[in-house]
């Protein structure tokens, strides 16, 4: 019998190079079914993050996808010599109504292992900050035609937080940095990997 795979929602960001390949996976996502949303946007990468991804570039495409099996299977026709990165959110913290369009995206991960209780203890915190839409826990893959030097040892631990504010990007960095530092005040280490500022919204 052929193992069961499961699949999740989640995000994908796949470099945006201008070249055949990403306009093409550009094309693709604006006609999925699968990619609820599409957007232009900024990637800031951390100084933690930076050694484990030198393949990472400026732009990309941020879609929010239904199945990431589809989506493993777009990033493998697609492949590319930049790092895509696929966020599959295995379990909701909370979804709300905010004031504003969600404008960027922040994405950490824990560098110890997580139980239920510290989920809750994050979420409580999250649930403070009236700009956080969403957060989710879940895991990471990355695809690219040129291996990394270096292992990325959190794949398994990775938080992502939906922002709204009409506020800069910077000024909302420094808001998710905050947050970060309260999470990090209660003994559960969390870091960023990177930061997405939305640019345009494609679909």
């Amino acid at each position: 019998m052929s193992e069961l795979k499961l699949s999740y929602s989640g995000y994908v960001c796949a470099p945006y190079l201008h070249t055949h390949e990403s306009v093409e996976l550009k094309e693709h996502w604006i006609n999925s079914k699968n990619i609820e949303k599409l957007f232009f946007v900024t990637g800031t990468f951390s100084n933690e993050s930076k050694p484990y991804f030198s393949n990472f570039t400026n732009h990309y495409l941020l879609a929010k996808f239904k199945d990431s099996e589809k989506i493993s299977d777009d990033l493998l026709k697609h492949n590319q010599d930049k790092t895509s990165f696929m966020f599959n959110i295995k379990d909701d913290l909370f979804q709300r109504e905010v004031q504003g369009v969600t404008n960027f995206i922040s994405v950490y991960f824990m560098e110890y292992a997580k139980d239920n209780e510290d989920l809750q203890e994050i979420a409580n915190l999250l649930l403070k900050r009236e700009k956080i839409g969403k957060a989710g826990f879940g895991t990471m893959d990355t695809f690219c035609l040129i291996p990394s030097k270096f292992t990325f040892p959190y794949n398994e631990s990775i938080a992502v937080i939906e922002v709204a504010s009409e506020k800069s990007h910077q000024s909302l960095k420094k808001y998710c940095e905050q947050i970060r530092r309260d999470v990090n005040r209660k003994g559960l280490t969390m870091t960023n990997l990177v930061s997405l500022s939305m640019l345009e919204q494609m679909k």
